[in-house]
């Protein structure tokens, strides 16, 4: 308690280490709560907490309740699901991908991440996982980082088209993007431009927490 009180003065790391795929990982009291970052690069709760809560907003939580299966690509401290089960009350089924197993152990431990019922954890790299799938989601969230970094594959046409394959009629997907850059900018410009608006309604939601940017795509039929 004592330490969760200082931290609204500074923040108070209480945990790091170090594994193959995510470099430095910390958990920190920040503010009064508990956040998970990487070395450059907010994981899990605080901001980015906030950046997905508004996504989910955006959706209408009237509309994620009655939804029977939500896919998370990319779980790290498991903030979106926790917004999911306690803020949203969603009782349908998630199903979380996460490709480092040591960031599922942090959750856990710290988290509680493993206390959430209705939610199965799958270790496996998010591009295996969309291949191998046979299920329909009502909700696909994609929030893959690597520190500061979002892989190649997020953006290319094969991985869009399959993820896109993975949606229920009127089901959405959202998307946390981080722009750091001007290329990064025009990424994101080429990947709604080109998005098929015949099928899909997409928008953006920009410029949260300074770099990050939502994508919310629709599914119309």
């Amino acid at each position: 308690m004592i330490k969760k009180i200082f931290s609204y003065l500074i923040p108070i790391k209480i945990y790091e280490t170090k594994s193959s795929l995510s470099k430095s990982i910390e958990v920190t009291w920040a503010n009064g709560e508990l956040v998970l970052d990487s070395e450059n690069a907010n994981y899990s709760y605080g901001s980015l907490q906030r950046i997905l809560r508004l996504g989910l907003k955006n959706i209408g939580f009237e509309k994620i309740v009655p939804m029977k299966h939500i896919l998370v690509l990319g779980v790290a401290g498991g903030s979106v699901i926790k917004t999911l089960v306690d803020e949203i009350k969603y009782k349908g089924k998630i199903t979380g991908v996460e490709i480092d197993p040591e960031i599922i152990k942090i959750a856990n431990t710290y988290f509680k991440l493993n206390e959430i019922e209705n939610l199965e954890i799958v270790i496996d790299d998010a591009f295996e996982f969309v291949l191998k799938t046979k299920t329909k989601y009502d909700l696909i969230i994609i929030d893959i980082f690597q520190d500061t970094t979002m892989p190649n594959f997020l953006f290319e046409t094969f991985f869009i088209n399959r993820v896109c394959s993975l949606l229920k009629g009127h089901g959405f997907i959202l998307f946390n993007t981080m722009l750091l850059n001007e290329s990064q900018n025009l990424r994101n410009k080429k990947y709604v431009s080109e998005f098929y608006k015949d099928k899909f309604q997409i928008k953006t939601i920009p410029r949260l927490e300074v770099h990050n940017e939502l994508i919310l795509i629709e599914k119309l039929s």
